[in-house]
Order: structure tokens, then C-alpha cells, then sequence
């Protein structure tokens, strides 16, 4: 990787970073576009390269979620009350969908799904609508098979879940801030989970780009996690001092550009439009 891809990264990460800091967004919706524009320039295979901007994005979100629990677990935020019954579906799923999934989904179809994702998740950055009234926690084995949909989900998104955890533990009568820590908590495992998968289920692929284990680009996968971990307490500093509202709507707008530029290049490439 030569130093103009490795500066890239870089700013990518350190913006990624700023941006999970300042509005509590997750950064694959910003890595995966630009990562699906990067990848094939650096010889990873065109037909393979949302496969692999999906798995280096979420396996930012282990490096990333460690310093991020840690801060939370400082305040006594996460419920791991909830989190040790969500794991176990969240293992199940994560790995059921990056290791026996994911491979097979064609790209097209994975950029269908992860453009609607970001589509939905802008929406609600413009609405800014209101957490769900409470009706208290479930029982057990359904806070496991719900933790086994967000795995399985979020594997196919290289997201690490809080946009379905965060509403589904708001409802659950946990106040917002305890929602926000446990659900940091569980896209570390999220994160393992659909990683382990995307390394097994894309092994066959690793030779055929330098940089490659399986589906992980592992040199962007470095700088991004270095860039993004220094740059996102500043940004959550900043969260304090600037229209945190205002920014997000400027945001949404950019994820939605984002979303459909990805569109396009992917049909592209797979139809040549």
C-alpha cells in the first residue's frame, strides 16, 4: 500500500473517528462507501470489494468498542446483566451470518442492503424522533433470540447493532444513557462474532489481493483503527460545543449521497451502466 492510499486511510479513519464521537453514529455507514470506491484500486477484486468494505468496517468496531466500553463501564452505564443474555444470540448470529451467509450474497444484492440500511438510519437522523414509550424487559430466551436477529443482521450491514439494540433496550425501560453503554458493550461481540465469520467464510479469497484474510482488508483495517480511536474523544469533546442537531441533519444528507454513489458504482461495475 503506498503512502497516498495510507494517508487516505488515514483522514478517513481520524473523520470516522470525529464523527462516532461527536453525533454517537457508527462508522461503517461512512467506511463502507468509501471503502467500496478505495478497495479496487489496491487490486482487491471488483466483485468481492463490498463483501470486503463491510468486513475491514466491522472489524474496526473491535478495536474501537474496547476504548468506548471502557469509558462507559467508568460511569457503571452498561447493564451486563442484559448483555449476558444477549450474547449468546448475538454469537450465534453474528456468526451464522459472516460465516455461512455473507459469502453468498452477491455484491449487488449487499449494496441493495446496506444503501436501505443507511437510507433508514439518515431518515431517522432528520426526524430525530423520540425513543419508544417503556414496557419493561422481555423474557430471557426472547432478549437471546433478539440478540440472535441483531447479530445476524448486522453482519450483513457491517454495522454493530445500535440501531436495533438502543430502541429495543429504550422500550425495555432502560434510560438512554444505559441504552447507548450496553449497546457498545454488545457490538464488541457483534463485531468477533461477524468477524471470526468473514475471515472463515472469505478465506478462499485471501490470495487473490495482497493485504486480504479472508474478507478483511487488514492494511486499512490498521491505519483506520489508529486514526479513528485517536479522533473520536475529540470529537465527543466537540459534542458539547457544536449544534449537535444541525450537524446531524448535514450528516444525513452526506450518508445519503453516500449511499446512492455506492448504488451506482456497484451496478456499474456488475452491469456496466
Amino acid at each position: 500500500m503506498t503512502l497516498t492510499f495510507i494517508l487516505l486511510f488515514a483522514l478517513l479513519g481520524a473523520f470516522v473517528g470525529f464523527a462516532a464521537g461527536l453525533l454517537g453514529i457508527g462508522g461503517g455507514m461512512i467506511l463502507v462507501p468509501f471503502l467500496n470506491l478505495l478497495l479496487p484500486l489496491l487490486g482487491v477484486p471488483a466483485e468481492i470489494a463490498v463483501h470486503v468494505a463491510i468486513a475491514t468496517a466491522m472489524a474496526t468496531i473491535i478495536f474501537t468498542s474496547v476504548s468506548s466500553v471502557k469509558a462507559h463501564q467508568t460511569h457503571g452505564a452498561i447493564r451486563w446483566d442484559v448483555v449476558k443474555l444477549m450474547v449468546p444470540g448475538l454469537l450465534i448470529g453474528g456468526l451464522l451470518s459472516g460465516g455461512a451467509v455473507f459469502a453468498y450474497v452477491n455484491g449487488v444484492a449487499l449494496a441493495v442492503i446496506f444503501a436501505s440500511f443507511v437510507v433508514y438510519s439518515a431518515i431517522k437522523m432528520f426526524k430525530n424522533s423520540p425513543p419508544p414509550s417503556g414496557v419493561g424487559l422481555p423474557a430471557s430466551w426472547k432478549i437471546t433470540g433478539f440478540g440472535g436477529v441483531v447479530g445476524f443482521i448486522s453482519g450483513l450491514l457491517g454495522a454493530g447493532g445500535g440501531f436495533l439494540s438502543v430502541p429495543f433496550l429504550v422500550r425495555a425501560n432502560i434510560p438512554m444513557p444505559k441504552a447507548i453503554a450496553t449497546s457498545a458493550a454488545l457490538g464488541f461481540f457483534i463485531a468477533i462474532a461477524n468477524g471470526i465469520g468473514y475471515v472463515w467464510a472469505g478465506s478462499q479469497y485471501t490470495n487473490l489481493a495482497q493485504g486480504l484474510i479472508g474478507f478483511v482488508y487488514w492494511p486499512a483495517l490498521v491505519v483506520l483503527t489508529l486514526c479513528s480511536m485517536l479522533s473520536a474523544p475529540f470529537g465527543a469533546r466537540m459534542a458539547h460545543r457544536l449544534p449537535v442537531k444541525t450537524l446531524k441533519r448535514i450528516f444525513a444528507t452526506m450518508l445519503l449521497l453516500l449511499a446512492v454513489q455506492m448504488l451506482f458504482e456497484t451496478l456499474r461495475v456488475h452491469f456496466g451502466f
